[in-house]
Order: C-alpha cells, then sequence, then structure tokens
C-alpha cells in the first residue's frame, strides 16, 4: 500500500508558513504542520489552514516586521 508508505515519511515539525499577499511577503513562524522527511512537502490541518487564514487576512497585528532582500534572477545566455 503507498499510502501506508507515504505515512511513515511524514513527521510532525513547526515550520515557518510564507505567503505572498498584494506584493508583500509575509511569514508566520512556529505552524504546525506535517512534513514529508523526503521531499520537504509541508501538509497542514483544515484546522491550521483555517487559523492562517483568519490571522493573516484578519485583524490581528503582525508581532514583528523584517527587512527582505529582493533580487531579480537573469537569465543568461
Amino acid at each position: 500500500m503507498i499510502f501506508e508508505q507515504e505515512e511513515k515519511q511524514l513527521v510532525n515539525k513547526l515550520v515557518t508558513y510564507s505567503l505572498e499577499l498584494n506584493g508583500q511577503l509575509i511569514l508566520v513562524e512556529n505552524v504546525p504542520a506535517r512534513v514529508n522527511e523526503e521531499t520537504g512537502e509541508q501538509f497542514f490541518s483544515p484546522d491550521i489552514v483555517q487559523r492562517l487564514q483568519d490571522m493573516i487576512l484578519g485583524d490581528e497585528k503582525p508581532l514583528n516586521f523584517i527587512q527582505v532582500p529582493v533580487y531579480q534572477f537573469k537569465n543568461v545566455a
């Protein structure tokens, strides 16, 4: 059973969730997720997704603001 093998690779971790919204980078630290140890893919429960949406789109104030360097990738021929 492939699903059972995949499930064994998932571990509970706290991750940093990132999102670009209206040209602004948003980070949420210490988000509970199930993480595939092999691929790094993150899975969030419906409750966590709802909490993230409420936090980001609601009236909750960020804990901190940071400056982030931005680079433009240029394709070199």
